[in-house]
């Protein structure tokens, strides 16, 4: 929600203009987000848990972040009149930074309460 309503929020009015609703839906964006972390710790801190492998989680942390965000950016793409290519490096870049961040916290809790 930090990068909807802050970071990026400048960037997106400036290259989704045209697509941009006046406000952000903040309940889908709970709901996103909420999945998305779930999503994180099935696919990527179970797996490095179980396998006691940081990197491991680090890795399906990326690649799930990868696939999720490049989902939804380059169907925009396929789909949106000028759907611009920079925000679809922009957006999938940062949701491999998310979801490697949000895994590491994941473990980390993990390893002090387990």
């Amino acid at each position: 929600m930090l990068w909807l309503g802050v970071i990026a929020q400048k960037l997106y009015q400036r290259e989704l203009k045209a697509f941009l609703s006046p406000q952000v839906n903040w309940v889908a964006a709970i709901v996103f987000y909420l999945l998305f972390i779930v999503g994180v710790m099935y696919f990527a801190v179970a797996p490095g848990i179980e396998k006691k492998s940081l990197s491991l989680v680090l890795i399906n942390a990326a690649l799930f972040g990868l696939f999720t965000y490049a989902t939804y950016d380059l169907t925009n793409l396929a789909t949106l009149k000028n759907w611009p290519i920079t925000i679809v490096f922009i957006d999938i870049a940062w949701g491999m930074v998310l979801s490697m961040i949000t895994a590491l916290a994941g473990y980390l809790i993990y390893q002090r309460l387990g």
